[in-house]
């Protein structure tokens, strides 16, 4: 059993080597780039140079695209900019030594549950395939939401696995948010193979995710008690603390295992 755990957020690409320092003095190994405004990360010798210095941390490295991603739009050029943001990620991930693109499928809108899982398959089946073309090395990644009219439930990002042979991040704030519960055994018997988890407190309604919030050390028991002992795992917190909250869990999975 491999777990890593790490903060959401590398910061500016000229501190990024000295970031990645503290992190891995911290005893963190891994880390998500927040593409999510967009990729800042723009010069192939940045990315390669902080993909160097992550790959001699021992430190994974991963993405979340950007928010304005949406495969299920009403408009087929908001759908193929969607693509093109994902794929630029793809192509920066690359340089970066990066494992996983990690983004949120789309809406429902006004099509149907099952419509719009037909236009997202679509709309993944043909990112798989451009990824295969361009020798881009990371996994595509559909992420569980928190919001019930946003897909992303469960067995949507399932089902995605299973038809396209995507990787997928399952977030567990946005599974409590979305359906009162963490799941954590349904979870882990459904997906098979490396997890890439995120995890933070989170503040919800009848609708679902409102915001992420500072993770309790109750909740980040909770998730370090119930990590199969099976499987490699990524665990990134995305709380307003991430580096905080990063350091907390792994210093209670550590304590747990010490004990077993």
């Amino acid at each position: 059993m491999s777990v890593k755990f790490g903060p959401a957020g590398l910061g500016p690409v000229n501190t990024a080597e000295e970031t990645l320092e503290k992190y891995s003095e911290l005893g963190l190994k891994a880390c998500e780039i927040a593409f999510t405004y967009g990729v800042y990360i723009k010069d192939k010798k940045d990315a390669e140079r902080i993909g160097k210095k992550a790959e001699e941390l021992g430190i994974s490295l991963s993405i979340h695209a950007p928010y304005w991603i949406n495969l299920n739009s009403a408009e087929k050029e908001k759908i193929e900019k969607s693509k093109e943001r994902i794929l630029k990620c793809l192509e920066v991930g690359t340089f970066l030594g990066a494992k996983k693109i990690v983004f949120h499928p789309g809406y429902y809108g006004k099509k149907t549950k099952e419509e719009t899982y037909s236009v997202i398959k679509e709309g993944i089946l043909d990112l798989q395939d451009k990824r295969k073309e361009k020798n881009y090395t990371p996994e595509l990644a559909p992420e569980t939401t928190g919001k019930i009219n946003v897909f992303g439930s469960i067995d949507e990002i399932a089902l995605l696995v299973q038809d396209t042979k995507c990787k997928f991040c399952i977030d567990f704030a946005h599974i409590l948010a979305r359906e009162k519960d963490y799941k954590f055994k349904e979870v882990f018997s459904k997906f098979k193979g490396d997890f890439h988890i995120h995890f933070s407190g989170i503040e919800y309604g009848e609708k679902g995710e409102k915001n992420h919030i500072k993770t309790s050390e109750k909740e980040l028991k909770k998730l370090a008690e119930n990590l199969p002992e099976d499987r490699s795992i990524i665990v990134i917190n995305e709380s307003p603390f991430p580096v905080e909250d990063s350091v907390g869990i792994l210093n209670i999975f550590n304590s747990i295992n010490k004990r077993h």
